[in-house]
């Protein structure tokens, strides 16, 4: 228990957990459930899962880097699990309901190989010995060789790579000990062996999956003095190149002094990570490029609006979009209107004219929409079709307001 708590509290500021997309079904004798509903979650108010067993294999680190609050000179309570009582810990929690999934990373003992070595027995003996068939999501340690991620890979649900810090300069300042290279190497690996393992199982499907559950990152946000641009362009490379899930996007909390960071009692920049999550929804899910959201112009977000309604107030000459005409990649651009309201708009216009009050029946956020759209040709937004005014309305939160009626025909 003494160990649990420690290597608990040491993996709180890892946030990259997500068990989604995996379909590791139970088998006869065997116990949990990975596949679809299987695995339930609960999430934090902040957006992180807290569904899983979440801790270190070791928070005893041979790297001093700068931000961490395992760094080898940190003078704080050292611990180890062995591979045995790992796995005795994670069926006892599991059986008492208390998890349904392990989520496990590690410090890195000795050498990366090393430390693999160590997790992946862990990792077998849950899957072999003791035929668990939960969720795992397991981080894997850059710089390892290219065969224990191969093997780590085929007992795994989800595996990542943190790539820790937005910029190669970051790294070298915080953590050199760390090198981009032996970050982004492996990334590549998985990707390429996941992409190659989905083409065998089309031939074989009885062939055995590899990360069935895709890959992850993290980055650090507020550590270094990195314009959210950097961190949105170097995101959207990761998905584009590497096929990931999800970047976690984790805001720094102050653990160690240091000249390069920020200073000890300052307050973690929550609202900014907040923002970059909604930007990277954009990219994902609505059709944005992170050249059209930030450039040099404008390097970081606001914090009075989120990233779409940053974005329309700044390309007002591409607004009010006509509800009744306007394409549905269109629709996703308009502040207010999320991907299931754009589907039901693009479907219901089939069978008649919408008006204003058919935008209350699909969910359409009218306080934000109402400024960026005409339904039958009529604006209904309460200020003029002007950046500040829109802003300040925006901003204020007002409550509905009589209409003002403008027509764009």
């Amino acid at each position: 228990m003494e160990k649990l708590k420690i290597l608990s509290d040491s993996a709180k500021y890892d946030v990259s957990c997500s068990s989604s997309g995996s379909t590791r079904r139970n088998t006869p004798g065997g116990i949990g459930n990975g596949h679809l509903a299987g695995i339930c979650h609960s999430w934090a108010d902040d957006g992180r899962c807290i569904s899983l067993l979440k801790v270190l294999f070791s928070n005893a680190c041979v790297y001093d880097c700068a931000y961490c609050v395992n760094r080898i000179t940190n003078d704080i309570p050292r611990a180890s699990f062995t591979p045995e009582e790992l796995c005795e810990l994670t069926i006892q929690f599991y059986r008492r309901n208390y998890i349904e999934g392990l989520f496990l990373s590690s410090a890195v003992m000795k050498s990366p190989d090393y430390t693999m070595e160590r997790m992946i027995k862990a990792l077998k003996l849950l899957r072999l010995n003791y035929r668990f068939n939960g969720y795992i999501h397991f981080k894997a340690i850059p710089g390892a060789d290219q065969k224990l991620i191969d093997d780590a890979g085929m007992y795994a649900d989800r595996m990542s790579i943190n790539i820790e810090l937005p910029s190669k300069q970051g790294l070298k300042l915080l953590a050199p000990q760390k090198e981009h290279k032996k970050i982004i190497s492996p990334m590549s690996y998985i990707s390429g062996k996941i992409q190659e393992n989905q083409e065998q199982r089309k031939i074989m499907r009885s062939a055995p999956s590899f990360v069935p559950a895709g890959q992850s990152t993290q980055m650090i946000i507020g550590a270094t003095q990195d314009h959210d641009a950097t961190i949105l362009h170097l995101s959207e490379q990761l998905y584009q190149r590497y096929s990931l899930k999800r970047v976690y996007y984790s805001a720094y909390i102050p653990v160690n002094q240091h000249p390069a960071l920020p200073a000890i009692y300052t307050q973690p920049p929550l609202l900014r990570e907040h923002r970059i999550y909604q930007a990277d929804w954009l990219l994902r899910f609505y059709g944005f490029k992170a050249k059209e959201l930030l450039d040099e112009k404008c390097l970081d977000f606001s914090m009075d609006v989120d990233p779409k309604c940053d974005w329309a107030l700044r390309n007002l000459d591409q607004f009010p979009v006509e509800i009744n005409k306007a394409p549905y990649e269109m629709l996703l651009r308009v502040p207010g209107i999320g991907v299931v309201s754009a589907l039901k708009i693009v479907k219901a216009r089939r069978l008649g004219s919408l008006s204003y009050d058919h935008m209350k029946q699909f969910r359409v956020v009218l306080k934000r929409a109402r400024y960026f759209i005409t339904c039958q040709g009529k604006y209904y937004g309460n200020a003029p079709f002007e950046r500040d005014s829109i802003r300040q309305c925006i901003t204020e939160k007002r409550n509905d307001s009589p209409y003002v009626q403008m027509s764009f025909l």
